[in-house]
């Protein structure tokens, strides 16, 4: 029997239905990125493509910042922690030079975060390197989402120095927790170990901070649960990320995923209801229709870009 020839519009119409994810395959995707999973992992599991799956990352990611940057806002928090926590993209900095066809952004990517000791909410986040003009766009766009004065520790990082005083002034109680270490240790067999840490020095740089809070404990347990749900900042294996804009959007997911997906084990709660964001728990499903809005909204200034109020 002779078979029949395709059409190229029944050809696409095929290729079409094929890539288009359902709600629930969405929703599946997305929490197999948020709890550690590689972008291949995913696909294995999913059957997906590897392009459908970035190409989800990538969108969700900035449908998750644009809500985070709107909705995260007027947060009454006392005491903030702030941290950076390292990672890589394409090769680390000392290969940059000798690497082939090395993108923008290649090398040392550090992902600043605050926050917030009592609710444990990320307040803000920024990616970015460890100079002082993004520590002071950190600080600024921390500054401006939140409702009050708080107390703010950090590590003895100079560049919070100047930033903190640009951004804060004379409104904040500022403190920095020294840390100091030892001799690093010798030996083959602790290629991978950090110094020892030997004490820690509190440092009172501006306001009135109470000594008994000046701490970046609950920060420096993010850097954990970060390490932990992204496959990207998982030390000595191949998923790090290839493109600084796809790190950056995934830490957007995940942000929006820890803030308001995630139980606290300790809260019982997320943190955004902790901290009076929402009165909601979210599930997965909500974050697809955080996506599904900003979707709607960039085909809608696409359609009528005159309609569209620039904020």
């Amino acid at each position: 029997m002779r078979a029949r020839m395709l059409t190229l519009r029944k050809r696409s119409r095929i290729i079409v239905s094929m890539n288009r994810l359902t709600r629930d395959e969405r929703a599946q995707i997305l929490h197999l990125l948020c709890e550690g999973s590689s972008i291949r992992a995913v696909t294995r599991l999913t059957g997906a493509s590897k392009n459908t799956v970035i190409k989800l990352m990538i969108e969700a990611g900035k449908a998750c910042a644009d809500y985070h940057d709107k909705h995260v806002r007027n947060v009454k928090a006392r005491r903030i922690q702030c941290d950076e926590i390292w990672s890589f993209c394409y090769a680390k900095e000392k290969n940059v030079r000798h690497a082939k066809a090395a993108p923008d952004g290649a090398g040392n990517v550090w992902t600043w975060t605050a926050l917030d000791a009592d609710s444990k909410l990320i307040v803000s986040w920024w990616v970015g390197d460890r100079s002082s003009s993004t520590g002071l766009v950190f600080l600024r766009d921390l500054k401006s989402r939140l409702a009050n004065r708080v107390q703010l520790t950090t590590d003895g990082h100079g560049a919070y120095l100047e930033a903190v005083d640009h951004s804060f002034g004379e409104d904040v109680d500022y403190a920095m927790l020294i840390k100091l270490y030892g001799p690093a240790p010798t030996g083959p067999e602790s290629r991978y170990s950090p110094s020892p840490c030997v004490g820690a020095r509190k440092k009172e740089i501006s306001g009135t901070p109470d000594p008994a809070h000046v701490s970046t404990s609950f920060a420096e347990r993010q850097n954990l649960n970060m390490r932990m749900h992204m496959r990207r900042f998982t030390r000595l294996t191949n998923a790090f990320s290839k493109k600084y804009e796809n790190h950056a959007h995934n830490i957007a997911l995940f942000t929006t995923y820890y803030n308001f997906v995630r139980i606290h084990q300790t809260l019982r709660v997320t943190p955004a209801m902790a901290a009076g964001v929402t009165d909601k728990l979210w599930e997965i499903g909500d974050i697809v229709s955080v996506l599904e809005q900003w979707e709607f909204a960039q085909a809608l200034k696409a359609k009528n870009p005159e309609r569209i109020s620039v904020r």
